[in-house]
């Protein structure tokens, strides 16, 4: 009885450390996505057209800038491994190195967006009017990129040391920056006029209405902002103690540069695999008609918002799983990892009674067309059995990477969402002539649960086989 009761204290103390690393992450993701959110709502409100051209040229820099941050992401473990081992006079090298690799793919990426977005939009026959307006958009937003890229390296540096409240704050600097930003720039002048009057002074009055390229330069200063926001916070900060990190610079090495990429580079491309899985399914139902169209978006929309939760948690579990490794005890490691597993779950029990209670109202923000009401509330009523499985699935990835088992889950999530998922979908979707008849948009959901499933399996398969494999090398069997 007493052991019972011992083990239900350290689940408790347990999870309670887990919350509170994981919440603060979650209001960072939230904020971010805010910026999202008002870029397409703001866009919208100038023209169809600047609407177009942020939403076409958001699905080109947003998935590279995804690549970027997952890749980065690999910095977090590293910086909570030391930290856990007592090795603090390394961690300082180890954030330089990420520094390093940030700032060499912030500059690549923009490039890319600058140099390669015509290219891109001519393959895609997109019309030249949202074209040359989505141009436009992305060199303004490549401004902001190195940045950005900066900053993700000093957030994961910031996360590894326990440290997840900074990216909170910042990233509400962000938001704060980004909102009146695109007020000024996409409407300038007559935008404020219209809300003020002409009380406003008269060089107010004379700034041009930018639309999709005023929106464009407002992403840029956001992030500068929560650049030099977190540069600022890092330098003046005595939580980072004993970590000195704007010391001296620590020029580029080759060995600590392959470790991160190492890490961190099947983090990004995993990531990827998954942004980009939903864009092609997007793009396989569109021949379906604008109806289910709008009725996917919406249900993706609705369930993309509650996957911050879980994806916090995983961001959290990484860290805690780390550190433990770190301190030499792969029993509490093992323990920290699965305990984690069992409150994603509990949280994913949690979305789906939200999906149940708020589905119908939530619908009716997004559209009054009762036909794609009806669509999307079936959609986002079958995303409660999605919410499980894609829970799992992140958790699992999240405890796994605090093992630094990165490339493993790379593989799985590739099988899992390209081959199970896309395949599934697009055959259930499809149909197959003299076998069964198509389902549409409902094959490719149920394909999707097919993904995450198989994802949830073998992650929990390969977490299981790691951790006792580093449970019998350590030797270490305390629980």
């Amino acid at each position: 009885m007493s052991s019972t009761v011992s083990h239900l204290h350290r689940c408790r103390r347990e999870t309670g450390s887990l919350v509170r690393l994981s919440l603060p992450i979650c209001g960072a993701q939230l904020a971010q996505a805010g910026m999202s959110a008002s870029d397409v709502i703001m866009s919208g409100r100038a023209s169809a057209i600047d609407l177009a051209a942020v939403s076409v040229g958001a699905s080109l820099w947003v998935p590279l800038m995804l690549l970027m941050t997952g890749t980065l992401m690999g910095l977090t473990p590293i910086v909570a491994h030391r930290m856990g081992a007592g090795n603090h006079d390394q961690v300082r090298g180890k954030v330089h190195q990420a520094l390093w690799v940030a700032l060499l793919l912030g500059v690549l990426s923009a490039l890319a967006m600058t140099l390669g977005a015509s290219v891109i939009f001519r393959l895609m026959q997109i019309p030249d009017d949202v074209a040359r307006l989505a141009t436009a958009y992305l060199n303004a937003a490549a401004f902001g990129i190195p940045a950005i890229a900066i900053y993700q390296a000093l957030r994961a540096f910031s996360d590894g040391m326990h440290h997840t409240r900074p990216a909170l704050w910042i990233s509400l600097v962000g938001l704060a920056v980004n909102i009146p930003g695109n007020f000024l720039l996409i409407y300038g002048g007559p935008g404020l006029v219209g809300l003020f009057g002409n009380e406003i002074p008269l060089f107010l009055q004379r700034l041009p209405a930018l639309g999709a390229f005023g929106c464009g330069i407002a992403t840029a200063m956001s992030m500068w902002a929560m650049c030099l926001g977190m540069i600022w916070y890092t330098t003046r900060s005595r939580a980072y103690a004993p970590v000195v990190l704007w010391a001296s610079p620590t020029p580029p090495r080759r060995q600590d540069i392959a470790e991160l990429l190492y890490i961190g580079l099947p983090i990004g491309l995993a990531i990827f695999f998954e942004v980009t899985l939903f864009t092609v399914i997007t793009l396989l139902v569109a021949y379906l008609g604008e109806v289910t169209v709008a009725a996917h978006q919406i249900a993706l929309n609705v369930t993309s918002i509650l996957f911050m939760l879980p994806l916090s948690l995983s961001m959290a579990l990484t860290v805690r799983v780390s550190n433990r490794l770190g301190a030499g005890n792969a029993a509490e490691a093992r323990f920290v990892a699965w305990n984690g597993i069992g409150v994603g779950l509990a949280l994913a029990l949690l979305n789906s009674a939200l999906i149940w209670m708020l589905a119908a109202p939530v619908v009716s923000l997004y559209t009054s067309n009762t036909d794609v009401r009806t669509l999307a509330m079936s959609l986002i009523l079958l995303a409660m059995l999605f919410q499980i499985s894609d829970s799992l699935q992140v958790n699992l990835a999240g405890a796994l990477r605090g093992y630094k088992d990165t490339r493993v889950v790379m593989g799985i999530t590739l099988f899992s969402y390209w081959l199970v998922g896309l395949g599934c979908g697009h055959l259930l979707g499809r149909g197959l002539e003299d076998a069964f008849d198509a389902l549409g948009i409902y094959g490719y959901w149920i394909g999707l649960n097919a993904g995450l499933t198989t994802a949830a399996a073998l992650l929990a398969w390969r977490l299981w086989h790691v951790g006792s494999r580093r449970l019998a090398k350590s030797g270490n069997y305390r629980h």
